[in-house]
């Protein structure tokens, strides 16, 4: 089992000290945002890279069904994704496909939605296998598609965290706020994690921040945490076309420092609980969803 000796802390950056993970697994959180364009996928996979220099070990889920975009990011070609571990008895750790970076990737293809409609005794076996799966990562990133779509709504309400990509652009605020009023509605999740993305400056970003918690605490209960906001950098525009992460093909990138900024974040939050937490409770919360 090569995939598990692999060292994911190998790097120059200062690392955490790595503790055992809890008995819940890895913290499971969902990136996703109101429109597409934003930036998102590449956050995911900057993000998780910048976790893992951090000391942290990092698998990203590709649920961007039917799309597959951080395939296409990194130039990299599954051959087997969830649903093969589901429907033809593929050892899960074998769909793990090595990325940039450390990070580790499951291309959900159309093995995702499926994971709403496991019979009792598949689901059993998932929740079983996903145990290996607790024991090789800290932090799961879930990468949905963009939108108000019964998929995202469903990754959103499953995952442990929301973390939503928006950009100074109207479109993007309207669009976010609508898929924040409807995960409000429903009552799923107390507080929602933000990011602003491509913005140009402190005043523009300011004002982006200002704009959105202004509707939000207007007219909805959920709590907002603002995480910290993105530059807008070519460096960004280069990587998307030499399929390569800006954190490694251009470490000391303005877009570069903001993502470790945001991934030093993360790791000193004092996260909220829940009753169920990590992997099991993903897969447990997403199959109860569509009873």
């Amino acid at each position: 089992m090569r995939i598990l000796k692999r060292n994911f802390f190998k790097d120059e950056t200062q690392s955490f000290p790595h503790e055992p993970v809890p008995a819940w697994g890895p913290r499971v959180i969902t990136v996703t945002s109101g429109k597409g364009g934003v930036g998102k996928t590449s956050l995911t996979v900057n993000l998780a890279i910048a976790l893992v220099q951090l000391g942290q070990r990092v698998i990203i889920f590709d649920a961007d069904l039917g799309l597959a975009n951080v395939d296409v990011l990194l130039d990299v070609a599954p051959s087997l994704t969830l649903y093969d571990h589901i429907y033809r008895d593929v050892p899960i750790e074998d769909i793990l496909l090595p990325g940039p970076g450390g990070i580790k990737i499951i291309s959900g293809g159309s093995g995702f939605l499926e994971l709403t409609n496991l019979s009792s005794s598949q689901r059993a076996g998932l929740l079983k296998n996903i145990e290996k799966l607790n024991r090789m990562a800290d932090f799961v990133l879930i990468d949905t598609g963009a939108g108000i779509s019964k998929d995202v709504l469903a990754f959103c309400a499953a995952a442990d965290d929301v973390f939503m990509v928006i950009t100074p652009e109207p479109t993007s605020l309207a669009d976010a706020y609508g898929l924040i009023k409807v995960l409000d509605r429903f009552k799923v999740h107390r507080e929602l994690f933000f990011v602003v993305n491509q913005t140009h400056n402190d005043r523009e970003t300011s004002h982006t921040v200002e704009r959105l918690r202004a509707v939000v605490d207007n007219y909805l209960t959920i709590k907002l945490n603002y995480l910290g906001d993105i530059w807008y950098d070519q460096a960004v525009s280069r990587a998307v076309k030499n399929q390569r992460p800006f954190i490694l093909s251009d470490s000391n990138a303005r877009a570069a420092i903001a993502v470790k900024k945001i991934a030093h974040a993360i790791l000193h939050k004092e996260w909220a609980t829940e009753e169920e937490r990590g992997l099991r409770g993903f897969v447990n919360k997403l199959s109860r969803l569509f009873r």
